[in-house]
């Protein structure tokens, strides 16, 4: 009987601790392979119908293109815009664009997290053995999105023969890190927009007028827009690390904000803190996710 009164000694799962970088390494391979395999998936299903996807794709270069002829429609009647040239304003337009069109290839599938919860696929996606939000983002990848980014690419190259800069090493170097730094901040913003849905349902009209609206902001040049706007897309939501600030150096213009020169140069620490908050964002949010039920 005195040995049934001892009480058995409790048995404790480890410790938590962070993960090791190994393990957290494997984590992102498996998440892009995943996001890779599913891509792959749908895009195998695109290519089903040819036809229609040549279609959908150049009736996407052609839809983005009309926002360009707006500038050069503009510019038959002036030779500046805020003190901005053409060739200046299609390097602006030409980054922008192209930030937002990779985003939106890699990641703008995202904008669907309402519907899956609404609909309780989100469920399916979360017992698979693969990341939730690899898959998310994959889902309905479509190479007809290749559209934009080439179109701005065109319009990139064009602006890049025609500038008239000084190429040091700096300027050059910062045309590269703008674009992938710019790309990661729209794509950030994505996945960050569309984990509000978690709590408020439909809003992928406010994640358009953040992605889409904010690329559209950032084709114009700063000098064109009030202060209190070019600090609102500084300190708030950081686009205009996209191209505006870069830009000021590469282009020689000044800044009409007078930040110090540093800013400029800001732009991987300004896309590392957005993947943070967009990171944090979702998994608080499928933390708060209860399902639909059954």
């Amino acid at each position: 009987m005195a040995e049934l009164l001892v009480p058995e000694p409790q048995v404790r799962g480890p410790e938590p601790q962070l993960l090791a970088p190994e393990t957290r390494m494997a984590r992102v391979r498996w998440a892009l392979r995943s996001w890779r395999l599913v891509a792959a998936m749908w895009t195998r299903a695109t290519m089903a119908y040819r036809a229609s996807f040549y279609l959908m794709f150049a009736a996407s270069i052609a839809a983005t293109s009309l926002d360009f002829v707006v500038l050069l429609l503009m510019f038959q009647h002036t030779d500046s815009l805020g003190g901005w040239s053409l060739p200046e304003l299609g390097f602006l337009y030409g980054t922008s664009g192209l930030c937002l069109g990779l985003a939106n290839l890699l990641v703008g599938s995202a904008d669907a997290l309402g519907d899956r919860i609404r609909t309780g696929t989100l469920d399916t996606m979360l017992i698979r053995p693969a990341p939730a939000l690899a898959q998310l983002c994959a889902e309905r990848f479509s190479l007809r999105r290749l559209g934009r980014p080439l179109q701005a690419a065109s319009v990139l190259a064009w602006s890049l023969t025609e500038l008239h800069v000084r190429w040091t090493a700096d300027r050059v170097l910062l045309v590269p890190v703008l674009l992938v730094c710019g790309t990661v901040i729209f794509g950030a913003v994505y996945i960050g927009g569309a984990t509000l849905q978690f709590w408020w349902g439909e809003v992928r009209e406010l994640q358009n007028s953040l992605t889409y609206g904010g690329a559209t902001l950032i084709h114009y040049p700063p000098t064109i827009f009030a202060k209190e706007l070019v600090a609102g897309v500084v300190f708030g939501i950081p686009l205009a690390f996209v191209n505006w600030l870069p830009s000021l150096r590469i282009l020689g213009k000044p800044d009409p904000l007078g930040l110090p020169t540093a800013f400029q140069y800001a732009s991987p620490i300004a896309a590392a803190l957005c993947v943070l908050a967009a990171a944090l964002a979702w998994r608080a949010g499928l933390r708060a996710y209860r399902g639909t039920g059954n």
